[in-house]
């Protein structure tokens, strides 16, 4: 059960890495590629942040994902710098990779074929 603390941290520093990964891809001209944060969860102890990033097109999920986790502590200072008055002390990133678009898109390729599992 995540505390009212904990909740707040998060989404504090969802929003702030949203902007921070949006800016840097405009930053480097890069075109064509979208990236979201879609959940960010806090430990209890305040030390950690699990970051969730869903990327669009999602075949290159995997080289943004290496990407930020080789940049992770240079991400961790500009949001840092922008919550300094919010937080005493930011909690270590962590990437995962946000994989549910893929799985409700396979869902919805299996619904719209026709097939019927429980029939066959």
């Amino acid at each position: 059960m995540e505390t009212k603390r904990q909740k707040r941290i998060a989404k504090l520093i969802q929003q702030d890495l949203a902007e921070v990964l949006q800016s840097d891809i405009r930053k480097n001209g890069i075109k064509n590629l979208i990236i979201s944060v879609t959940k960010v969860k806090v430990t209890p102890d305040l030390n950690i942040a699990k970051a969730y990033i869903s990327v669009f097109p999602s075949d290159k999920l995997n080289i943004v994902l290496d990407s930020i986790t080789k940049n992770a502590k240079l991400i961790k200072h500009e949001i840092a710098q922008k919550v300094k008055h919010q937080l005493r002390k930011m909690p270590d990133l962590q990437f995962f990779a946000d994989d549910t678009l893929d799985y409700i898109e396979k869902i919805d390729k299996e619904l719209k074929s026709g097939d019927n599992p429980i029939k066959e």
